[in-house]
């Protein structure tokens, strides 16, 4: 974890700055504009992304605003100049799902990730832009998806890790069908300028609920959890040190306008007197792995990597996180070089000692 690599994993792609809903703790800026993303754009990305596909597996992510509020028209035709062996993926709300999304879907073979927070009770955060719940309409989505046999992923935004909170959630998206569950505490970024501190035994507490909720019926993929139990393993027998990429991935976002953003997508659309806009650069000149190439040179991207290496000196969880989230950083401390957030405290220690609580608390007698 040293440096920028290359080549990323995967390319974040904007196709419109719009969405249909206002949730409170969105970190977008301009998500009641509808700013569109030229197909010159898309075919700029594919340049660089169809020499990485044909080396190996490369996915693009369709991120928003809301993707599907671009259209089925304008998402064809941003997704035509990209190879076949790339794969695609959308991170939708799913209000805006029905039978032509999901015909749409399956012809382009794209992969679908729900972003919803739970039961009825715990979304009342995601609403439309009259301030009316969503969710009716996020739950006929995924009947939708269901009808039409595509699996989907979740993810769910938790603004409460309190007691019975992990249970509650679990159980809930096993009822939905997911095959795959991301959970985050919410986070102080962007827009949301709300705090995220929590009692540290509260969330520690509420991980180590979640990997009991997942062990008595482990038929969805726990992102963060089998993360965890992996690095815990690999500890155990002394292949830590393989785990982390030599290279910090740069996680291109490409904006609606061609503007390239590394390493936190949360940042695309904000400026600052002393770093500027944050990106590196615009496909719609410089071909992206040129753009990529050069990243590692942008001020702000120097500043994070410093601070990288400050959390490597001084953190005992380095190896299990690698060093953080650069929004994160920024949002919270207002420079990218600092070391611990609170989404660090949440997201990371604490769902490690989570973890490792629950492991404490069923291991056998005598072991």
């Amino acid at each position: 974890m040293r440096g920028l690599a290359s080549v990323p994993s995967y390319v974040v792609m904007q196709p419109t700055t719009l969405c249909n809903l206002d949730c409170a703790y969105c970190y977008l800026p301009f998500r009641a504009a509808d700013r569109r993303m030229p197909v010159a754009v898309a075919e700029a990305v594919a340049a660089s992304v169809n020499r990485w596909a044909s080396a190996g597996r490369f996915s693009v992510v369709w991120h928003g605003g809301e993707p599907l509020a671009a259209g089925r028209e304008q998402l064809a035709a941003l997704m035509a100049p990209f190879a076949p062996e790339v794969e695609h993926h959308v991170q939708t709300n799913a209000t805006l799902v029905d039978d032509s999304w999901c015909e749409f879907f399956a012809a382009h073979r794209m992969r679908v990730s729900v972003s919803v927070d739970g039961p009825r009770e715990r979304n009342g955060e995601r609403v439309t832009r009259a301030g009316r719940p969503a969710y009716d309409r996020i739950v006929r989505g995924v009947a939708a998806l269901r009808r039409h046999g595509l699996p989907f992923s979740a993810l769910a935004v938790v603004n409460d890790p309190s007691p019975g909170r992990a249970t509650e959630l679990y159980d809930y998206f096993l009822d939905l069908g997911c095959e795959v569950l991301g959970v985050n505490i919410e986070e102080t970024e962007g827009v949301n300028t709300r705090a995220n501190a929590h009692d540290a035994a509260a969330v520690t507490g509420f991980w180590a609920e979640l990997v009991s909720a997942w062990r008595r019926d482990p038929r969805i993929h726990l992102r963060e959890v089998e993360w965890s139990l992996r690095y815990a393993g690999a500890v155990l027998d002394g292949t830590a040190d393989d785990l982390l990429p030599g290279r910090l991935d740069p996680i291109p976002t490409v904006a609606y306008d061609g503007s390239v953003v590394v390493l936190s997508p949360e940042l695309a659309g904000f400026t600052d007197p002393r770093y500027g806009d944050f990106t590196s650069g615009s496909v719609l000149s410089t071909p992206l792995h040129t753009i990529l190439a050069g990243a590692g040179r942008t001020a702000w991207v120097g500043e994070f990597i410093d601070g990288v290496e400050a959390c490597r000196s001084s953190c005992p969880y380095f190896g299990f996180c690698g060093g953080g989230h650069a929004a994160n950083r920024y949002f919270e401390l207002g420079r990218f070089d600092g070391t611990e957030t609170e989404h660090c405290r949440n997201s990371k220690i604490r769902l490690l000692e989570g973890v490792l609580e629950h492991a404490r608390d069923h291991q056998s007698p005598g072991a």
